[in-house]
């Protein structure tokens, strides 16, 4: 690995950036993130990173607030150290889900965590499966976008390669579905449904043929699990032989697994850009594969300056 590299981790993910580090063969540097008795978060780097190529991974999952707040202090710490160049390494990018006035009176999250990491001096920004990709136009500096579809491919390729189709969990998602059945040389179906508001869905119909197939949901990411379980059980209705989910991000808040449990749902693959806790270790049903190779991978070629793109091609 060439010198100059140095990667720090905030609390959100330190396994995978310990993952990260063991590829790159190098440490995890030495940086304090904790909290004064009031509960604000302090930081301090512990080690010199003048000049350095510094890359700080943290994904704003839960707690989204303080995991946010410990990457912007985490920057500016880096920033005010006279680092080299400073990599915001974003596994999954909370507050994507709000990219656009989509009511009256709401706000742009999406625009306002960019702007907000903007100004602490980041110099580019590493992420995987942006909810909306338009919300690498929010910033003003450059944003390497990863896709985890390589590594959810690779599994599915060994497990589930028969009598398959790629389903699409609702309209926005077709893209999405429609890239990932196409490396997989698989058929599409998409799941007709009625939002009536957040964090709530109903299942319509199913557009496609799913009767006698392997059926595998797949998204960017699964919240509260509803959509991906009622559309489990639409597919299920509509024939289909076993159904899986796949997905980058394993939000999985409130009673997603006490869902996931009780669903047609046969598996739900998942990647480690969030964390699992004790209680999402426990549900059988998933699946859990990592992205550190490929964040890894990534920070060696930004840090060689040599295309990132062609990771995917």
């Amino acid at each position: 690995m060439p010198e100059g590299i140095q990667l720090f981790s905030g609390n959100s993910n330190k396994n995978l950036a310990t993952e990260i580090a063991e590829f790159l063969h190098i440490q995890v540097g030495d940086a304090t993130v904790g909290t004064f008795s009031d509960g604000e978060i302090t930081v301090q780097i512990n080690e010199n990173i003048r000049g350095s190529d510094v890359f700080v991974v943290q994904s704003t999952c839960t707690p989204v607030n303080n995991n946010l707040m410990e990457l912007l202090l985490m920057v500016d710490a880096a920033r005010r150290a006279s680092a080299g160049r400073i990599t915001a390494v974003m596994p999954y990018y909370g507050y994507a889900r709000q990219d656009r006035k989509s009511q009256p009176r709401v706000p742009i999250s999406a625009r306002l965590i960019a702007d907000l990491l903007s100004v602490t001096g980041i110099d580019r920004v590493l992420t995987i499966d942006l909810h909306a990709g338009q919300i690498q136009g929010f910033f003003d500096v450059p944003v390497d976008h990863l896709y985890a579809s390589p590594v959810l491919v690779e599994h599915v390729r060994k497990e589930y390669m028969n009598d398959l189709v790629i389903v699409s969990p609702d309209a926005g998602g077709v893209e999405r579905a429609r890239a990932f059945a196409k490396r997989l040389n698989a058929s599409l179906a998409i799941i007709d449904k009625r939002r009536e508001k957040a964090n709530v869905s109903q299942i319509m119909h199913v557009i496609g043929e799913v009767e006698g197939k392997n059926a595998i949901l797949f998204d960017d990411m699964i919240d509260t699990a509803g959509t991906i379980t009622q559309a489990a059980l639409a597919l299920k209705e509509n024939g289909a032989k076993r159904v899986l989910a796949a997905c980058s991000h394993a939000v999985l808040s409130g009673p997603a697994l006490e869902r996931i449990n009780s669903s047609e749902l046969e598996d739900v693959i998942v990647t480690n850009t969030i964390p699992m806790d004790d209680n999402k270790a426990k549900c059988s049903k998933l699946t859990v594969l990592s992205v550190a190779a490929l964040l890894g991978e990534a920070i060696k070629r930004i840090h060689e300056e040599t295309s990132v793109s062609s990771l995917f091609e």
